[in-house]
Formats: structure tokens, C-alpha cells, sequence
């Protein structure tokens, strides 16, 4: 009896011994190959899928409240019937300045609001929103900029509201960067295509080498996945194998190219000069004369407004912040000396590098045999004690002929940053993640945030600077891949996720809308050397009086 019920026992241990073997090696296939599994079991995978990490449940609902925090407007179906002429026609749009209640007078201080109309290509308006708008306040005699805050009123009406930052005339601009139409696209494109920008890998053991696609997402074939996740963050990365050598063989990574795939109809809601980043004319005035300010009216009314402006071609901050001019060597020698800065993202922080080596004379850079698109880069001021270093961020990143092992997680670098009152942490990471769905950059800015905090706490006096995305010049292409609105989307979600941390931000969102240049990804040399002269105020802060 008692022989019996043991080896009823052992019969039980043993199945779920078996039960749980396969429970765990079928986990390891879904962490290796998440489509490759759904392939095995004959399900369809025709969209490639983005395997992440678990959430916290914390992590999950911050994901889900970012998420409906930026949730863009219903925007059209592209039903069969839509012509292009249904869809809206900046040429027929039109903005009007609205007067001051009290009659058309607007003094340093006050707002502006302007009202925007949208109109189809038969001069009809258009009875819904989710277009996608710029507005600036400028005047170039005296090289005088604001952004302006664009509010959808869902009805094909818009509302722009500019703070009067300075006396003389104002000159507003508004641009339509995509119709609501074209945002329907862009949301298809994330939705079905999110690899359409590809990458590669050259695998190589003595001479034998082969070239596999790679990407966060990887479409279903009976080619078997290399696991590059990182085992610290959770950050995905695959790459098909190689037929003949193994994953470790891995030597570079590149970008592989991008092909987006539209259809006739969608290809016409993206054309340069006719519904691509144009601007929409006035009805009536297209100027204000703006008066001193009058003296019940407080500075701290623009507050909630922009974060600065410019004023005679330099920014200048609205808040606490005071943004020195740093216009020598020797001033920015001073305020670097002493100092260790550590720069890591994509070629928009790169600039910063480049801005700095090229500033001071004495900043000699090191060579470490890295191309100039790539990194590392790192150099010194031996008497001065100033050490600036570049990372690029890890995948996906389109930089070519990176070496493998330069592929760092910017949380893991952060990590090996010791800190300290001289310590100055700066990233800059969004133009790369533009075609892959927001969660996976709301994943790595968790990451990211969660080194950043961890900094913060074993040492204190660490100054960490994040540099947002920026509005740039606009291609038919180049939407498809690079949109502002989906660089929009992205700085909207950093915003929110660093609010309340000791962190400061280089705003190079309203530091490129607001300036008479014409948007760039890389922003042209004045806009750069005004993000150093803000990246210097913070490391070296004016003393108030």
C-alpha cells in the first residue's frame, strides 16, 4: 500500500516536472522568437510584433496613462470614396487674429489668440480636427521669436495663444505640417509597418562573413533569431541568424534601409508645397504693434507659457532659469573647468560634442580609431581638468558600421557614472524611435529614468540635462519616417515621464520653432550655440543679486 501511494506520488512529481520543463522552454522560444512561436503553432503573424519586457504594474498603468495622454484626435478614415480635394488645403485655410477685449491693443505681457479655419480643396470647411500645426510669433529686425500653443477644437477650428514677450511689431506664422488625413497614414504605417526601417549585422569567424536583418521586430520565416536583449534592462534587440555561424559571430550593426509602403491615394497627402509642411495665409491683419507693459501687469502672467524666447538672436528663459551669454573660450573654459561631461544619444547630442571641441582650444579630443558619425568620443583639457565624453544611444539606432560592443543602453551607462557636484550627465534620445510604437520608447525612457533616479540618490549633486526633440525640414520621405508629429508625440511623452525629477531640459523643440531658421534636424550653429549657452547656465547658474 504504502509502495503504491509513492509511486503514485513519484507519477504525479515527474509530470509536473515534464509540465514545467515545457512551460519553461516554450518561454524561452517567445523571449527568443516571438513570431517564430505563433509560426510553429500556426497562427498568422502578418505584422511583426514587439516583444518587451514584463511591466510593474506601476509600469504598466503610467504606460497606459502616457499613452491616452497624448492620444491624438479621431482623424478620417481613407475610405475609397476620399479624393484628395476632400482633405484639408492649407491654401484655402486661413488664421485671424483676434482683437483685445477691450479694443485691437496689446501690451508686453499680454497673450495673443489667434483662430485658425481649416478648408478642403473645394474651399469647404472642414468639420473635424486632428491636423497637425505650428504657429510662431516672430520679428526678424529684432531676430525676436515665441512658439505659439496650438489647441485642436475638434470642429476644424483651432485656437493659437502666443505670449508678448517684447515692444514692436509681431508677425504671426502658422504652418500646417500634415493634414488630419495624413496623421490616419502615419498611424497605419506605425501600426502595420513598424520595421520598415531595417538594420543589419555582419556575422564574421576568420573568413567566413554573412550580412542577417535585424530590428526590434522581425517578421516570421523558418530562420531561426540571435537574442541580443539586454539582460540589465530588458531593452529588445534580434537579428536572423546566420546559415553558417552563430550569434556570437556578430560584429557590427548598420542601418539596412527603409521602405514604407503606400498606395496611390496616400502618397498625394504628403507633397511638398501642397499639403507638406505649409503655411496657411491670414484673414486680415497678419501683425500686431505691441506697447510697453503696463504696469499692473505682472511678469509671472507668462509663466504657464512658452519656456523662453528670443530676443536680438539670443533665448532667453521664462522661469528661474537665467541664461548667460557664454560667448568665449575663456568663459566657457571657466565654467567647464574642473568638470566632467558625459553626452549620450543620437547625432543631435553629437552636435553638443562637436560644439564644445570646436569652442575650446585647449579640449583636445583623443583618437580612439571611432567614425565621426559614430563615436565614442571623449576629450580633454589636462590643465584645466575638463573631460567630455559621447556615447551613441543603443539599437535601434541608423548609424552605420557601429561595432557591436559599442551598442550601450544609455541606463547602463548612466549606471557606471560615479557622480558628484562635478559631474554632468547629458541625453538626447527620440529621433531614432519615430517609426516604432510609442511603448517601446516609453520602455526605454523607464529604463532610463530609473538610472537617472538611482544617480541621483548616490550622489546628489549631479547635474543631469536632457535635450528634447526638434521640428525639422520635411520631405515626402522623410515623414514617412522622421514626421514632426511623431517627434512630437515622443517629446510629449518625455516631458511627462522626467516632470518632478531634478532634472533640466534644453528645450529644442520651441528653441528651433521659435527661431527665423528654417527647422533642421540637426539645427543649424546659432541655435546650437544657444543650447550651450542654456547647458552652461545650468552647470555654472548666474548668482542673483
Amino acid at each position: 500500500m504504502v509502495s503504491f501511494r509513492c509511486l503514485k506520488y513519484a507519477a504525479i512529481f515527474v509530470f509536473l516536472a515534464v509540465f514545467v520543463f515545457i512551460l519553461a522552454h516554450f518561454n524561452m522560444d517567445v523571449l527568443e522568437s516571438p513570431c517564430q512561436i505563433q509560426h510553429k503553432v500556426n497562427f498568422s503573424c502578418p505584422v511583426p510584433r514587439l516583444h518587451l519586457q514584463l511591466l510593474s504594474n506601476d509600469d504598466a498603468l503610467e504606460e497606459r496613462l502616457l499613452l491616452d495622454s497624448i492620444a491624438w484626435p479621431e482623424t478620417p478614415s481613407l475610405s475609397a470614396s476620399l479624393s484628395l480635394e476632400q482633405t484639408t488645403d492649407p491654401a484655402h485655410s486661413r488664421f485671424t487674429i483676434l482683437p483685445e477685449k477691450g479694443g485691437q491693443q496689446w501690451h508686453v505681457g499680454d497673450q495673443l489668440e489667434v483662430m485658425i479655419k481649416m478648408y478642403d480643396f473645394h474651399g469647404r470647411p472642414k468639420k473635424s480636427g486632428g491636423d497637425v500645426l505650428l504657429a510662431r510669433l516672430h520679428n526678424q529686425a529684432l531676430g525676436a521669436g515665441v512658439a505659439g500653443k496650438v489647441l485642436d477644437l475638434l470642429n476644424g477650428s483651432y485656437s493659437a495663444v502666443f505670449s508678448l514677450l517684447w515692444e514692436g511689431s509681431a508677425q504671426v506664422e502658422v504652418t500646417l505640417v500634415h493634414p488630419s488625413e495624413a496623421v490616419t497614414v502615419l498611424q497605419r504605417l506605425t501600426r502595420e509597418q513598424p520595421d520598415r526601417v531595417y538594420f543589419r549585422s555582419v556575422f564574421r569567424t576568420g573568413s567566413v562573413s554573412e550580412s542577417t536583418i535585424c530590428n526590434v521586430f522581425l517578421r516570421p520565416t523558418q530562420q531561426p533569431l540571435c537574442n541580443y536583449t539586454d539582460i540589465n534592462t530588458g531593452e529588445p534587440w534580434f537579428c536572423y541568424k546566420p546559415k553558417s555561424l552563430s550569434c556570437d559571430a556578430r560584429i557590427d550593426h548598420s542601418t539596412g534601409g527603409i521602405k514604407p509602403k503606400l498606395n496611390g491615394k496616400e502618397n498625394t497627402l504628403f507633397k511638398r508645397g501642397v499639403n507638406l509642411k505649409v503655411s496657411i495665409k491670414a484673414s486680415g491683419l497678419t501683425s500686431v504693434n505691441v506697447l510697453p507693459k503696463m504696469k499692473e501687469v505682472k511678469s509671472s502672467s507668462v509663466k504657464s507659457g512658452p519656456s523662453g524666447y528670443y530676443y536680438k538672436d539670443e533665448w532667453r528663459a521664462i522661469g528661474d532659469t537665467t541664461v548667460s551669454r557664454f560667448s568665449t573660450s575663456s568663459a566657457i573654459g571657466q565654467c567647464l573647468k574642473g568638470k566632467t561631461v558625459h553626452l549620450y544619444g543620437d547625432s543631435t547630442v553629437r552636435q553638443w560634442f562637436e560644439c564644445l571641441t570646436a569652442a575650446l582650444p585647449d579640449l583636445k579630443e583623443f583618437d580612439l580609431h571611432s567614425s565621426r558619425q559614430v563615436g565614442p568620443f571623449m576629450a580633454l583639457d589636462n590643465a584645466n581638468n575638463i573631460l567630455v565624453t559621447f556615447h551613441c544611444h543603443g539599437p535601434p539606432i541608423r548609424f552605420t558600421g557601429v561595432p557591436a560592443m559599442a551598442l550601450h543602453s544609455i541606463a547602463n551607462e548612466v549606471d557606471r557614472v560615479v557622480g558628484g557636484i562635478n559631474t554632468v550627465v547629458v541625453f538626447g534620445i527620440w529621433a531614432h524611435f519615430s517609426t516604432f510604437p510609442t511603448e517601446l520608447y516609453i520602455r526605454r525612457l523607464q529604463n532610463i529614468r530609473r538610472a537617472v533616479v538611482r544617480l541621483l540618490e548616490r550622489a546628489p549633486g549631479t547635474l543631469v540635462v536632457i535635450r528634447t526633440a526638434n521640428p525639422k525640414a520635411m520631405t515626402p520621405f522623410v515623414a514617412l519616417t522622421m514626421s514632426d508629429w511623431y517627434a512630437m508625440q515622443l517629446d510629449k511623452v518625455l516631458r511627462i515621464m522626467f516632470k518632478g525629477l531634478n532634472v533640466h531640459l534644453v528645450d529644442a523643440w520651441e528653441m528651433v520653432l521659435a527661431h527665423h531658421l528654417p527647422h533642421d534636424l540637426h539645427p543649424p550653429p546659432p541655435i546650437i550655440k544657444n543650447m550651450i549657452n542654456v547647458l552652461l547656465s545650468y552647470i555654472c547658474p548666474q548668482k542673483r543679486s
